[in-house]
């Protein structure tokens, strides 16, 4: 059997434009993908934008989460804020109450949650701010997380279900943390399909100090997230999307 136990999924971080300024090739990763995290309008995204995500991946059967993050247009989400307990429990609960007003007209359910940019750092690195975190997720509700982290404890202990997250264009540090870009790099495609192979064959990554690292992504359900921001998104969902399909078929024929 292989290191991972289900078939693995990928998720894309999606409707990250705001006004007239568009982020992503999102019309071109829909297809590709099975679960979206749909920006909510602190970090990126705006009502309209909001709307026209959520319509086009119901068009294609795509799975919607909300992708929460700190209240930093102008950063992308990927710089720190000191915001109380109360403040971040009350930032995610309205972020993802106004996507599910959306998913709620058009008939379809949140599938998770999972939080964006610099605040799903803090929230592995810092109990209080995960718990607070996710005490804002409607309960019940699924997050995706890094296994092996606080995430992985506090959503056990809020009971919430959770899913594992391997990355696609981020990389490792040594202590199985990711290297958090504020403005993603270009990878090579021959080096991010070495990286997307080892960890879904395997659950192993190579850390930036070169130590090999195994995954401890233990039984929980696994999807592989790319950024929509990443030079050369589509080719790297693409290659990505190749390499998932194949263990996929080889272990798991009938997912």
């Amino acid at each position: 059997m292989p290191a991972i136990k289900h078939a693995v999924k990928i998720n894309v971080d999606l409707g990250e434009g705001y006004g007239n300024f568009k982020c992503g090739p999102d019309d071109e990763l829909i297809p590709l993908i099975d679960h979206a995290n749909v920006a909510c309008g602190f970090h990126a995204g705006d009502p309209l934008i909001m709307q026209q995500t959520v319509l086009a991946c119901k068009k294609h059967g795509i799975a919607v989460g909300a992708h929460p993050g700190l209240p930093d247009i102008q950063g992308f989400g990927r710089r720190e804020i000191k915001m109380t307990p109360e403040e971040l429990t009350a930032a995610v609960r309205y972020q993802v109450g106004a996507l599910k007003a959306f998913l709620d007209v058009e008939g379809m359910l949140l599938h998770h949650v999972k939080p964006h940019g610099i605040l799903y750092g803090m929230m592995y690195r810092d109990r209080d701010i995960c718990r607070a975190v996710y005490k804002g997720v409607p309960k019940g509700t699924r997050v995706f997380g890094l296994a092996g982290t606080i995430q992985e404890e506090v959503a056990k202990e809020l009971g919430l279900p959770f899913t594992a997250e391997i990355y696609g264009d981020v990389k490792y540090n040594a202590d199985k943390t990711l290297v958090i870009d504020r403005k993603k790099k270009p990878w090579h495609l021959d080096d991010i399909k070495k990286h997307v192979r080892a960890q879904v064959d395997n659950a192993s990554v190579t850390a930036v100090t070169g130590e090999e690292l195994q995954l401890p992504l233990g039984d929980y359900p696994v999807s592989l997230c790319c950024h929509s921001d990443s030079p050369g998104a589509v080719e790297i969902v693409t290659a990505a999307r190749e390499i998932v399909d194949e263990f996929n078929t080889k272990y798991f024929p009938k997912s």
